[in-house]
């Protein structure tokens, strides 16, 4: 079994004195299904003041729900949120901490905000000249595979503060030295690596349960398809919000599934297949309507390539009922990180071509800055 950095941590006695503010969510446990930030304390560290990001502590908040500063009667500390009127802390709520712990669950994705409330947290902290300590756990998606474009114009949103790859196949632990080499060379950072991962396990080859990081990452196959199919947010089809297979059913009324089926499963794209399914969402985008469209099977994770497979996605839509899709334009520019997709799709005879040729390789540049960040082997 993987060791996480939370539970090295708590074998260590040297810095129980310390008073450590700390960025996390109940749904960062240990091995045992303890919140870290129980456990720490039980441990005898002594955090004085939680951070919490999108989603609340407890997680249960709808993506892009405000979240309110308040006071956590149960531990006895104030808990100020970093998803609500700022992202990043305030100078006051840092008064009095020594150093500042992190532990918090990623899915390896550009679009997934814990890293960038996390890259705020650490700007606060180097200014203060307050250290940041990262409690690492593995990339649930695997560390090996990279893929899609860095960010070309469209920068500085909690989807994609600065420029990286979308599937970036790094940890959070990783994702703060980053941060430290390109962004924030003053930031006093460490990371408490873990135990045990080695970077071609995917999350169930860990021996740690699944916990749902936020409400709509239900499995660990929905954050396999996440970095690809979150771009059908900047669209008018139903991205599965309000459904149980969230990013995985694909839909819209206007639709047939045959049709959507038949057109992807010709592409042959590779560890994927596409099955004609109707769903109806109780939330979000088409609520309580039928949706016709596609369920993404994974064949093989190994191969699949979520970037590629989400293109051509929202291509297929549109291809087939260019009348009736419509794009959310500022969110699509957004996780593309570029207007430049969003054009050639619009200007293209067939959009699929667009999707087909569009590159997905990792920039040269990010590839280098993330081999100096690497832990693990």
């Amino acid at each position: 079994m993987v060791r996480l950095g939370v539970e090295v941590l708590m074998s260590q006695t040297d810095r129980k004195r310390w008073r450590f503010g700390m960025l996390t969510n109940a749904l960062a446990t240990t091995s045992e299904l303890v919140p870290s930030v129980d456990a720490l304390r039980q441990a005898g560290f002594s955090i004085v003041a939680l951070f919490v990001p999108e989603h609340g502590f407890y997680g249960a908040a709808s993506a892009g729900e405000k979240i309110a500063s308040g006071y956590d009667h149960k531990r006895g500390i104030p808990v100020f949120s970093l998803y609500g009127e700022t992202l990043k802390p305030l100078p006051e709520w840092l008064n009095g901490l020594d150093a500042l712990l992190v532990d918090l669950p990623d899915v390896g994705c550009r679009f997934y905000t814990y890293a960038w409330t996390m890259s705020y947290l650490m700007e606060a902290a180097a200014q203060r000249g307050l250290p940041v300590i990262v409690l690492d756990r593995p990339n649930p998606i695997n560390g090996v595979q990279v893929e899609g474009q860095s960010q070309r114009e469209v920068v500085g949103s909690l989807v994609g503060r600065f420029p990286i790859a979308i599937r970036h196949g790094l940890t959070m632990g990783e994702l703060a030295r980053w941060l430290t080499q390109t962004q924030f060379p003053n930031a006093r950072v460490e990371v408490i690596p873990c135990e045990g991962w080695r970077r071609a396990m995917w999350w169930d080859e860990t021996g740690l349960p699944w916990v749902p990081p936020s409400p709509a990452m239900a499995t660990l196959e929905t954050a396999t398809v996440y970095p690809g199919t979150c771009l059908v947010e900047g669209t008018n089809l139903s991205e599965g919000r309000g459904t149980v297979r969230p990013f995985e059913w694909i839909g819209a009324p206007f639709a047939d599934e045959d049709e959507v089926a038949a057109l992807l499963n010709k592409l042959n794209l590779p560890g994927v297949r596409f099955r004609p399914h109707r769903f109806i969402p109780s939330a979000s985008k088409h609520a309580d309507e039928v949706c016709k469209g596609v369920q993404v099977h994974i064949t093989d994770r190994n191969a699949f390539q979520p970037v590629r497979t989400g293109l051509c996605v929202i291509a297929a839509f549109k291809r087939l009922y260019r009348s009736a899709f419509a794009w959310r334009e500022i969110t699509i520019d957004r996780l593309m990180g570029t207007r430049t997709f969003r054009q050639a799709m619009d200007d293209a005879d067939d959009p699929m071509t667009v999707a087909l040729e569009w590159s997905t390789k990792p920039d040269e540049a990010f590839l280098r800055q993330r081999l100096a960040c690497l832990l693990y082997a």
